[in-house]
């Protein structure tokens, strides 16, 4: 596997080694002794698979007190995916990075705690899957809004349409009143 750091250093963009023939393919998609290699050590303690539609925004959400590491990836479809940094103390705080995660590419991005993260589906439906750090704890979680002027994320959403959200992420907050970590 390849690894190499975005703008924002901690946050990782994998990409495997694919082998493929006219059967189809396989790859390795985690490596406990690679992955602390090159993001540090960190134990995965859920799974988690979501589908969705064409134009559905899910995010910028985080946990405040029980912060997620995630290691996500799409295995069908394709998403705009985005990381912002929540860390007060960090030289990147407030910053974002984002990249095209798809079936087609396999890539995998590691978004360590500390940072709000979502993503917005580019393809006809998206299958997403992810590795977290934590236990989902609903009363934790924060929802950062998507179109944060503050943030200026520049979300390749289709045909200048707002995006389908949730009422919780339609409801998010702003960076300057979001809690922050140290």
């Amino acid at each position: 596997m390849q690894y190499e750091k975005l703008a924002i250093p901690d946050v990782v963009l994998i990409t495997p080694q694919v082998f493929g023939d006219e059967r189809g393919f396989f790859m390795e998609t985690f490596r406990q002794s690679e992955f602390e290699a090159h993001c540090g050590h960190h134990t995965f303690v859920q799974d988690n698979h979501s589908k969705s539609a064409h134009g559905i925004l899910r995010g910028l959400h985080y946990q405040h007190q029980h912060p997620q590491g995630k290691l996500v990836r799409v295995t069908q479809g394709e998403v705009f995916d985005v990381a912002v940094d929540m860390r007060q103390s960090s030289p990147t705080f407030g910053q974002w990075v984002g990249v095209t995660l798809s079936e087609q590419n396999k890539q995998m991005l590691w978004v360590p705690p500390g940072f709000a993260h979502g993503f917005y589906v580019a393809s006809e439906e998206a299958e997403f899957q992810y590795k977290c750090t934590d236990y989902y704890a609903p009363g934790d979680e924060v929802s950062l809004r998507w179109d944060d002027p503050t943030l200026n994320i520049q979300w390749p959403l289709a045909n200048q349409q707002l995006p389908v959200l949730s009422a919780k992420d339609t409801h998010g907050v702003s960076l300057p009143n979001a809690p922050r970590f140290n």
